[in-house]
């Protein structure tokens, strides 16, 4: 298997992971109130909701970090 190969394989599941965890997140639907800096007064953050973000971003820099890769086409061989 070539590493072109593998790389698209894991640009396809944090796609399908991206989509999954996006869709786990709580609507953070502050209102008029986020204008004020209110909306942060009432809130706790809570362990999972912490996890769900790291995972989603380390997700996210994954995939456009391979989109980037992929989509130069730096791992082709040259053509001579």
């Amino acid at each position: 298997m070539q590493i072109t190969s593998l790389l698209q394989i894991v640009w396809a599941v944090s796609a399908l992971g991206l989509i999954v965890l996006v869709l786990l997140h709580s609507p953070k639907g502050d209102g008029l109130g986020a204008l004020g800096g209110q909306a942060q007064l009432f809130t706790s953050t809570k362990s999972a909701e912490t996890t769900l973000n790291r995972v989603t971003w380390t997700l996210t820099v994954l995939f456009m970090g391979l989109t980037v890769i992929l989509s130069a086409g730096w791992l082709e061989p040259p053509v001579s």
